[in-house]
């Protein structure tokens, strides 16, 4: 985990040599405090609040990675070698940054590790990381950032029988997230019981869908910040020796 941070500072390092030469997005990540002993819906009002304070419209969310970026947060892999620790975030001097697993290669798990960091940038900037009341309120976070109550509660399955098999498939496209997560918001919003709940990820243990899940899209989102300012800097003709 040691060598994992030290990468993430050494690409903030690096983004602030670049960021001599390229103008990189202004960061824009408000904070919405949750204390770890809320017991009442802070996560997903956090959720709800970014969603407005960034103006982002009803329905699915689209390149997480990309939205991430657009508002000053940078966006990386790990190296391999540091690839037993998951995705984390953290607040430097000039950016908070998000280190994703270089791995995990599922886009919808991805795209909810993105989601879970940004819960962490919003509402735990003074948190201990890692603890089990602070890992839940993140998921809780990225679950309503994702998968909106207000819109997605009415298409939740309410049994879960073939059809509702064939209703998550649809529902995962759509969302952009994996079934595992959709039975997870569904028991949360009280439209499967906990039984049924835990039933359904048997049955996913059953078909290999805890680790591999059926899905249309293959590839993980790319950050671009990056990659994308050193492609400027050369064509500007800046040495990357110079930095």
């Amino acid at each position: 985990r040691d060598q994992a941070f030290a990468y993430g500072l050494l690409a903030v390092d690096i983004a602030d040599a670049i960021e001599k030469h390229v103008e990189f997005p202004e960061v824009d990540v408000p904070s919405f405090e949750v204390s770890a002993d809320d017991g009442g819906d802070g996560p997903e009002d956090a959720a709800r609040e970014l969603r407005r304070a960034w103006g982002i419209d009803m329905g699915p969310m689209k390149h997480m990675v990309r939205l991430l970026e657009n508002h000053g947060v940078l966006v990386v892999f790990s190296p391999t070698q540091t690839s037993s620790v998951d995705a984390y975030s953290f607040e430097s001097a000039s950016r908070p940054v998000i280190v994703l697993n270089p791995v995990k290669s599922d886009y919808y798990r991805q795209r909810f590790d993105v989601a879970h960091e940004l819960g962490h940038l919003v509402m735990h900037r003074d948190a201990e990381p890692g603890g089990r009341v602070v890992e839940e309120q993140a998921n809780r976070f990225a679950s309503e950032l994702l998968m909106p109550a207000a819109e997605i509660q009415k298409v939740l399955p309410t049994v879960m029988n073939a059809r509702a098999w064939d209703a998550l498939g649809t529902l995962k496209e759509q969302w952009g997230v994996s079934i595992q997560a959709l039975l997870f918001r569904a028991r949360r919003l009280g439209t499967i019981s906990d039984v049924t709940y835990r039933n359904a990820i048997i049955t996913l243990s059953q078909r290999g869908w805890r680790r591999n899940e059926p899905g249309l899209v293959t590839a993980v989102e790319q950050p671009s910040m990056l990659p994308r300012s050193t492609e400027l800097l050369e064509e500007s003709g800046i040495p990357r020796e110079s930095l």
